[in-house]
């Protein structure tokens, strides 16, 4: 039997998780001096209530792998001889290094095993690795082996695309969730920006200004980018308003013919605390020769905007 393990970073709802017997080890969360378990002792509608009060930002620290071994024995005692965690990226979060010590330390207690684990560094923030978590499942489901998933995994976690839009940069900044670079030209630009991973951190890939022009990039680089062979569902994540990941949903259902399942959940406690209210989240697999960045798109954009100027040049010309 396989089983599915993820730190709380994942955000997958409590629906699938259940579902599919999905364990999460949980960040705490320091908010005022007090510590709190991701979703344990504080739920993400609390966090949201909270945050536009607080005067500190609150801080995050990685679980323990005393809460990794805990899953493992709990997993094993339930029968379970294989298990597979997907942690954030270990550019964002200590969270793999810890499953990795669990592991090690569960080998050092119990000795030679019939048991076996793979911790994969997803590459991923938030839904990106609860997407590879709710595919591993379905391919489970589906008959996958444990070196199936394995597989998949490390060949396809830098496949999930991932696009974030916030409102303000300020907790992404502080919290050093985005890159120097990317955070000096959002700053600059004031703009809503739009974010992806690279290399397994945050970077700008695009800036956009009004809602209305998120949603519009969401769906083009869905409609450019998607690999419909593997993207057999679509995951929303939102914040404090899911009125926005509702409109971008109906968005999608309506320009873009996507017949698969369009999920849509809340970001959890921890990310949360980094990308603050009213950010919006999606995430799918891209096909693997694709690139993004914001320089690239500035440069495409301008080039497209030239290529339909002198389709306007030739027009006029024939016409006189």
């Amino acid at each position: 039997m396989i089983k599915l393990m993820a730190d709380s970073t994942c955000d997958l709802s409590d629906a699938f998780l259940e579902k599919y017997d999905i364990s999460m080890a949980p960040l705490s969360i320091i908010i005022n001096g007090q510590s709190y378990k991701d979703r344990i002792d504080i739920q993400p509608s609390a966090l949201y209530n909270m945050l536009g009060t607080l005067k500190d930002l609150p801080t995050t620290a990685m679980p323990s792998p005393t809460e990794y071994i805990d899953i493992i024995e709990a997993s094993i005692d339930k029968g379970y001889t294989e298990i597979l965690c997907i942690c954030m990226s270990s550019g964002t979060s200590g969270s793999y290094q810890s499953a990795l010590l669990a592991w090690e330390y569960f080998k050092e207690k119990y000795g030679d095993t019939p048991y076996k684990m793979h911790v994969v560094d997803s590459k991923c923030m938030s839904h990106g690795s609860g997407y590879l978590l709710l595919k591993s499942a379905l391919l489970r489901a589906q008959g996958a082996t444990f070196d199936d998933l394995v597989d998949f995994n490390e060949t396809y976690k830098t496949n999930v695309k991932h696009l974030l839009s916030v409102d303000d940069l300020d907790n992404l900044i502080k919290s050093g969730r985005l890159t120097n670079v990317s955070a000096m030209i959002g700053k600059v630009l004031k703009v809503k920006p739009i974010m992806s991973m690279r290399n397994g951190k945050g970077a700008i890939v695009a800036k956009v200004r009004g809602s209305k022009k998120v949603y519009a990039h969401y769906v083009e680089s869905f409609t450019t980018r998607v690999d419909l062979e593997l993207t057999d569902f679509i995951i929303i994540g939102y914040t404090s308003d899911r009125t926005v990941a509702e409109n971008l949903k109906l968005k999608l259902q309506s320009e873009t013919g996507f017949a698969g399942d369009i999920h849509m959940m809340q970001m959890g406690v921890s990310v949360g605390t980094h990308v603050g209210l009213g950010a919006l989240s999606m995430y799918f697999f891209e096909k693997g020769d694709r690139h993004d960045g914001l320089v690239y798109n500035e440069m495409s954009a301008l080039l497209e905007k030239k290529n339909e100027l002198m389709k306007l040049i030739r027009s006029l010309k024939d016409k006189s």
